[in-house]
C-alpha cells in the first residue's frame, strides 16, 4: 500500500503553526510526508503510536446505520481491508494485497473479482466469496431485514456468481444499471466475515441461503449483522472480531483506547509500526495529548476542545465532506414551509466566512469562501459551478422577514428547533449560537441539544429537529470524489437519510445519476434536483468541513486524507523515532 497520495483544495493561509493548505500546497505536504519514509533513520523506533479521531467507535461493522456514522472506517480500514480503499484525492485505490477487480465484456456491467489465493482471516479461515455475497445481500435492499446505510450501487447488482468457500466471484448488474462508481464497491470495511456470521447465526451456507432467499436463514445473520459486532469498552469477545488485514484488535477498554496490533496471519507487507492505539472522541483528545498517548491527530478543525498541538506538524484542509444541517420531515419540519422558515433565518455566507476553510482567491489574491450550494456534485467535477447556480441567490444571509412568512405559512408565529450533535464540540456549538441569534427575530427559538451520547438516528426518532454534521448526517470523517453518499442519502428509503425525506422525481434523478457519467446528463439533473431540495430543504448545506490533521514531529509516512478514510488510511506505514 503507497504510503502517500496528493490531495486537492483550499487556499493557503496560516495561523500559529497550523496550514491551511490548497491543491499544490497539499500536494507538497502530503508528498513531503510520504516522503520521509526512509530518510532517516535517527532515534529509537516507538513500538506504538497514538491515533485520535473525532467519533465514536460503536461497532465494527462499518456498513450498518450505527456503523456508517461511527468513526469504524477511520479505525478499521486497515483491519478489514477490501478490493480498494479511498485515497487522498477521494476516489477508489485498488488495494491488490486483496485481490483484483476486472470488468468483463457484455452489456451488462460485469466484474470479476478474484481474491488474493493466501488471503486469510486471522482466525485462520480462508477469505472467499462468501464474504462478497454477504456484503451484497446486507447492502442490496434485496432483503430488508438487514439494517444498511445505504444501498448505494449494491442495488444494482443483479446476482453473484459464487461457489461457497472460493476466491473468486463474478458480479452482473442489472440491464441498464451500469454504476458508475461501482470500482468503491466491496472497499475497505465494507466486506465483514462471512463465516463469523454463519457460525453466531447458525447458517452453515450463507451463499446458499442468499441464493434461495432462505428467509429465515437470513432473518438470523442479519440480526447477527446489525447488532453482534456491537462494540463497548471492555466487553469483547475477540473470537468475534477476526482481521483480513495487517492489523487486529487486541482490546477496547476506556482506559487503553482500541488497541490494534499486527496480524500475524496476514500475508502483505509487515506493518511498520506493531501496535496502533485508535483513541475515539470520547476519550478527551487532549488529555491523551498531554500525556503522550496520541501521536497522530484527525478532527474537524475546532471539535475538540483544549488541543495543544505544540511538537506536532499540523495542517488545516477543507474535506471532501459537507458540513449541513439535516431536517426533520416531521413535526414542525412535516410541512416544506417549516424548513423554508428555519432555512431563511441562517446566516449561510456568514457561517462559511467563520467557521469553513477559504477556498479560493480574489483578484487581490485575498483568500475568499463561500457556503456550499449544491449536494449533489462534487466541487471539482465539471457541473458543479452551474448546478450552484440553482439555489438563486437564496439562503445565504438571514432573511427575517422570509423566515416569518414561511413560519406563518405553517400556522405559527413561534416555534422552537432542536439541534443535535456528538458533543462536546466548541465549533458547532459556536455554530449553534450563531444560528440561535439569527433565527431568534423570526420568532424560531434554537435550542443546542448536542450530548456525547447523541446519533443522527434521533432525529428519524424525533428527538432532535434538526442534525448538525457532515456528509450522510457523519459526526466525523466523511465524503469521497464521487457525490455518491451524499445523494443516496437523500433517497426515500435509504436509512442514511435520516431525516426521512422523500420525493420520488429526486429518487428518479438519484438513479439516473448513479448509472449516467456523461456531463450532459449531470449538469440538466443535478440542477433539476437542486432546484427540488433547495424548494423542499431536506438539508442545508453549509461548507466544506475544515479539518485539523497533525502528525507527532518524528512521525514518517503520515499522509492526510481529508476523505472518510482519515489519516489512518495508511497507519500500517507509520513509523515514528525519537
Amino acid at each position: 500500500m503507497p504510503a502517500s497520495h496528493s490531495t486537492r483544495r483550499g487556499a493557503p493561509t496560516r495561523h500559529g503553526r497550523t496550514a491551511a493548505v490548497s491543491g499544490a500546497g497539499l500536494l507538497a505536504t502530503v508528498l513531503l510526508a510520504g516522503s520521509l519514509v526512509g530518510c532517516s533513520e535517527e532515534g529509537e523506533q516507538i513500538p506504538s503510536i497514538g491515533y485520535a479521531i473525532d467519533n465514536t467507535v460503536t461497532t465494527y461493522n462499518a456498513n450498518s446505520v450505527a456503523g456508517a456514522v461511527s468513526g469504524a472506517r477511520q479505525a478499521f480500514a486497515r483491519v478489514l481491508p477490501g478490493f480498494n480503499y479511498t485515497g487522498p484525492e477521494g476516489g477508489p485505490v485498488a488495494d491488490t494485497d486483496i485481490g483484483t477487480a476486472n470488468a468483463m465484456p457484455g452489456d451488462a456491467l460485469t466484474i470479476q473479482y478474484k481474491l488474493n489465493p493466501n488471503s486469510v482471516y486471522s482466525d485462520g479461515v480462508p477469505m472467499s466469496c462468501d464474504d462478497l455475497v454477504l456484503t451484497w445481500a446486507a447492502n442490496s435492499g434485496r432483503f430488508p431485514m438487514f439494517e444498511a446505510a445505504s444501498t448505494a450501487g449494491y442495488s444494482d447488482i443483479d446476482r453473484i456468481d459464487c461457489q461457497t468457500g472460493a476466491k473468486d466471484a463474478v458480479v452482473t448488474f442489472k440491464a441498464g444499471r451500469n454504476f458508475t462508481d461501482w470500482k468503491s464497491l466491496f472497499g475497505a470495511t465494507s466486506m465483514m466475515p462471512a463465516h463469523t456470521v454463519a457460525g453466531a447465526a447458525g447458517v452453515p451456507d450463507i451463499v446458499a441461503a442468499v441464493q434461495n432467499s432462505d428467509q429465515g436463514a437470513l432473518t438470523r445473520v442479519a440480526d447477527f449483522w446489525n447488532d453482534g459486532w456491537t462494540m463497548a469498552p471492555g466487553d469483547l469477545d475477540l473470537a468475534l472480531f477476526p482481521a483480513s488485514g495487517p492489523y487486529k484488535v487486541e482490546s477496547f477498554s476506556e482506559d487503553e483506547g482500541l488497541v490494534l496490533v499486527a496480524n500475524d496471519r496476514w500475508w502483505g507487507n509487515r506493518p511498520a509500526t506493531s501496535r496502533i492505539v485508535v483513541w475515539p472522541k470520547s476519550s478527551d483528545v487532549s488529555a491523551r495529548i498531554g500525556d503522550g498517548s496520541v501521536e497522530v491527530v484527525d478532527v474537524a478543525a475546532g471539535s475538540a476542545p483544549d488541543l495543544d498541538l505544540g511538537g506536532f506538524d499540523v495542517t488545516e484542509v477543507p474535506s471532501r465532506s459537507v458540513e449541513q444541517f439535516v431536517l426533520s420531515t416531521s413535526g414542525l419540519f412535516e410541512d416544506a414551509a417549516g424548513r423554508r422558515a428555519f432555512a431563511a433565518c441562517l446566516p449561510r455566507e456568514e457561517l462559511a466566512s467563520k467557521f469553513g476553510i477559504a477556498t479560493q482567491s480574489d483578484e487581490a489574491g485575498a483568500a475568499t469562501g463561500g457556503p456550499v450550494d449544491t449536494r449533489v456534485t462534487a466541487p471539482d467535477s465539471l457541473v458543479h459551478q452551474s448546478v450552484a447556480g440553482a439555489v438563486g441567490g437564496r439562503y445565504e444571509t438571514a432573511d427575517t422577514a422570509a423566515a416569518t412568512d414561511a413560519l406563518a405559512d405553517t400556522g405559527n408565529t413561534s416555534a422552537t428547533v432542536r439541534v443535535g450533535y456528538l458533543g462536546p464540540n466548541p465549533r458547532r456549538a459556536e455554530i449553534v449560537s450563531a444560528v440561535a441569534a439569527a433565527c431568534a427575530p423570526a420568532g424560531i427559538t434554537v435550542q443546542d441539544v448536542a450530548s456525547p451520547e447523541f446519533t443522527p438516528t434521533m432525529l428519524r426518532d424525533g428527538q432532535v429537529d434538526v442534525v448538525l454534521a457532515g456528509t450522510a448526517a457523519a459526526p466525523g470523517a466523511a465524503g469521497t470524489a464521487a457525490a455518491t453518499t451524499a445523494m443516496y442519502a437523500l433517497r426515500s428509503g435509504v436509512r442514511s437519510n435520516f431525516g426521512d425525506y422523500s420525493n420520488g422525481r429526486v429518487d428518479q434523478i438519484v438513479d439516473q445519476l448513479a448509472v449516467d457519467s456523461s456531463t450532459a446528463t449531470q449538469l440538466s439533473l443535478s440542477t433539476e434536483a437542486e432546484n427540488i431540495l433547495w424548494s423542499d430543504v431536506p438539508t442545508v448545506p453549509l461548507f466544506d468541513q475544515p479539518r485539523t490533521v497533525a502528525f507527532a514531529t518524528g512521525l514518517q509516512a503520515g499522509a492526510i486524507n481529508p476523505t472518510r478514510s482519515g489519516a489512518g488510511w495508511n497507519m500500517d506505514r507509520w513509523v515514528l523515532r525519537r
